[in-house]
């Protein structure tokens, strides 16, 4: 046998019996940049982001800092039959709750409390003592703001006794419904139907020293503080699941409002983490002023 054959017959068996340094047998019809990419991704943890170490700006004079917090799916959809279940994860919700860690004020609609009762609490007895750690309440104020007071009086923001919360209504409203709101034992904060948004911080600011406050929606609220330019963050979860359908609303809605590219609200992107293990990619962005 020449030397040549000798050589080839020993590269083979280099190729064959080669271990890389993992200890696994290294499979020579693998190429190493994918080996490489595959072992990265079974050894590397899932990137899921801490909410609990996040910090943000001081507020301005006459409001608080305001942040939205909100989930779609991937094409934009916010509900799924009526409400968002079956749009979120564990760790999207835990990621929600981190973000009431640090706020003074969790407001919604009028649209939310009657879709899922609008508690502020934080679920997780570790949040809670991390919030009295940094000498804030047990949890988060409640919040939410109505034109008609046509709520549901039996929801949790009602009857719970463990947050404080505050309705904010309109000037406009019908003084009946406002007895019976005030029956529940909640404050009853009355706000002019025309400036109802910017009246609403300046209480909270003011009257209650709110520094931070989360907006989780409905889409409607969420359109009219962006519309008022007082939305300084956004918080949006993508679900890794289509929607489809028509007319069904989104993370922002702005009614009457018509869109150009002179009314577009401009994002600064400050983060955007994927996890594998849910389908889902969390964003966090700045309103560009």
């Amino acid at each position: 046998m020449d030397l040549r054959c000798r050589r080839r017959r020993q590269r083979g068996r280099e190729v064959r019996g080669h271990h890389d340094r993992r200890g696994g047998a290294r499979d020579p019809r693998v190429p190493g940049r994918l080996r490489r990419r595959v072992a990265h991704s079974e050894a590397a943890p899932v990137p899921v982001p801490d909410y609990t170490t996040l910090e943000f700006p001081d507020p301005p004079d006459d409001r608080p800092y305001v942040i939205v917090d909100m989930i779609a799916s991937a094409d934009g959809r916010t509900v799924i039959e009526d409400n968002e279940a079956g749009l979120g994860s564990r760790t999207d919700r835990r990621l929600l709750h981190e973000l009431r860690l640090h706020v003074d004020v969790v407001l919604a609609g009028a649209g939310t409390l009657r879709a899922t009762g609008a508690s502020p609490r934080l679920y997780d007895e570790d949040l809670e003592a991390l919030r009295l750690q940094r000498g804030k309440s047990r949890m988060p104020n409640g919040a939410v703001i109505s034109a008609s007071g046509k709520v549901p009086l039996d929801a949790t923001f009602f009857t719970s006794p463990r947050f404080d919360a505050y309705l904010y209504l309109a000037d406009t409203a019908p003084s009946a419904r406002r007895e019976a709101i005030e029956a529940t034992g909640r404050p009853v904060v009355e706000v002019p139907a025309d400036d109802a948004i910017p009246a609403m911080l300046r209480h909270m600011r003011s009257e209650m020293g709110a520094r931070l406050v989360m907006l989780e929606g409905g889409p409607t609220l969420n359109g009219e503080c962006f519309r008022a330019g007082v939305v300084d963050e956004l918080f949006l979860t993508l679900g890794g699941v289509v929607v489809g359908g028509h007319g069904l609303p989104t993370a922002v809605e702005m009614l009457g409002v018509e869109v150009t590219r002179a009314t577009v609200t401009r994002l600064e992107l400050l983060s955007a983490t994927p996890n594998p293990e849910t389908d889902e990619v969390y964003l966090r962005y700045r309103v560009r002023r």
